[in-house]
């Protein structure tokens, strides 16, 4: 089928609208993390100022699909965007003389409303992605790479961003300066939004979110796993363990470490970012059938359970930090994250393939429900591990979870009759 103008044009502001969420969203992740470090809280408290941000997550995806095919998909992707503004602002409020337990509360429900806001728009990129594609030549696939991975980038940079403001401007204005540049983009795009996505229905139901396909299921269940894995070191452990490597307690030099530690967040999303927006041409998605595709989520899942199963037996070798721990890290990770990636794009390209267009909202909702469930378990599992058993604890948990991806992936199978690509 052709592209229609006004269905590349409604993909285009979808897309700006998502890069510009997810670059305040990976900024504030930094701020929040690298801010509350130094104010002295543990990486379990710190763990668990994430914590609502990945229950809300869930609960939101879970009725966002609902709630999309109900009012149409432009609704829920404003509504993110505003609500993003809101928190952005309410964090501002944050006072420093607060006791730490009232201000983990307080952050803990702001990352809340954040938490609903990235899956309410998260939710509607997504699912436009299936209404707006092209289906010829591996049209799907290259498109929802493009989102995703570009997405992966600007988030990147967003985690560069957030710890360039704190070591700068602080963390009330940085939180400000992006919640005006977000508001600013959210009156762009409600003035400027071309046709071409669905308005809603009004006979859709709660119930129909749960889905009754195997493989949507399975997808899902490999997916909680995959971002629990990834999320077991990324959110607290990792830039934990860098800190106290890199800093040396004082003020130039705990910002010298916030650039480090952002730098290097930063290269690792936009990597991976990079390699999932190039994942169709890796994978020769244009001329490979979706049976062959969804053999390779196996085998992929299984490359990274090895990668992590080598970083850990690293760990355990070193037993406290090294120098040449810390260089095995950074490479081993940067690798994890390329293989990562190509999983990740895996999985956003088989759910699309899996759901039909009148469902597609349920079924991607409840698929990020189960994306936002593993963040959840990675979140509290990276400050807890960490913890308890430093790097070695946390990067073996993280090596079980990609296995039980891996297996969740093998219960998989193809939806259309195996036929050779041309």
């Amino acid at each position: 089928m052709s592209q229609r103008p006004e269905g590349l044009s409604a993909y285009i502001a979808v897309t700006a609208s998502y890069w510009a969420f997810m670059l305040t969203d990976g900024a504030l992740r930094m701020l929040v993390l690298l801010h509350f470090h130094t104010l002295g809280f543990t990486p379990v408290q710190l763990a668990y100022l994430f914590v609502l941000y990945e229950i809300a997550g869930m609960a939101t995806n879970l009725s966002a699909g609902w709630i999309a095919a109900r009012f149409g998909l432009t609704s829920t992707l404003y509504a993110g965007l505003g609500l993003q503004v809101a928190a952005l602002v309410a964090l501002a409020q944050l006072d420093p003389g607060w006791a730490i337990g009232v201000s983990a509360i307080f952050v803990m429900v702001v990352q809340g409303a954040s938490g609903v806001a990235k899956d309410l728009a998260k939710m509607s990129s997504k699912s436009a992605v299936k209404i707006l594609a092209p289906t010829e030549n591996g049209g799907l696939f290259r498109w929802v790479a493009i989102l995703t991975g570009s997405k992966n980038a600007v988030k990147g940079f967003g985690f560069l961003l957030g710890a360039a403001l704190l070591a700068t401007v602080g963390f009330v204005w940085a939180v400000l300066a992006m919640a005006a540049v977000l508001a600013a983009i959210l009156v762009a795009v409600l003035i400027a939004m071309p046709p071409g996505l669905p308005k809603g229905r009004k006979a859709a139901k709660f119930s129909e979110v749960f889905s009754k396909s195997a493989n949507v299921n399975w997808l899902s269940a490999a997916r909680v796993f995959l971002f629990g894995a990834r999320d077991v070191w990324f959110v607290v452990g990792i830039p934990i363990y860098f800190y106290a490597v890199l800093s040396d307690g004082t003020t130039e030099g705990n910002r010298a470490a916030f650039f480090m530690i952002g730098t290097f967040m930063a290269l690792w999303i936009i990597l991976y970012g990079a390699v999932q927006a190039s994942a169709p041409r890796l994978l020769r998605a244009a001329t490979t059938s979706e049976g062959a595709l969804v053999a390779r989520a196996r085998t992929w899942a299984w490359t990274l359970a090895a990668i992590l199963a080598a970083l850990t037996a690293s760990a355990l070798v070193s037993g406290e930090p090294q120098p040449w721990l810390t260089v095995t890290l950074v490479a081993g990770l940067l690798v994890f994250g390329a293989v990562f990636a190509v999983n990740s794009a895996l999985h956003s390209y088989l759910i699309l393939a899996f759901t039909k267009a009148e469902r597609v909202t349920m079924d991607v909702g409840f698929y990020y429900m189960a994306n936002a469930g593993g963040r959840l378990a990675g979140t509290v599992l990276s400050g807890l591990t960490y913890q308890i058993g430093g790097l070695p604890l946390m990067l073996g948990t993280a090596t079980l979870m990609v296995a039980l991806s891996a297996l969740a992936a093998g219960r998989l199978t193809a939806t259309e009759p195996e036929v050779t690509p041309a």
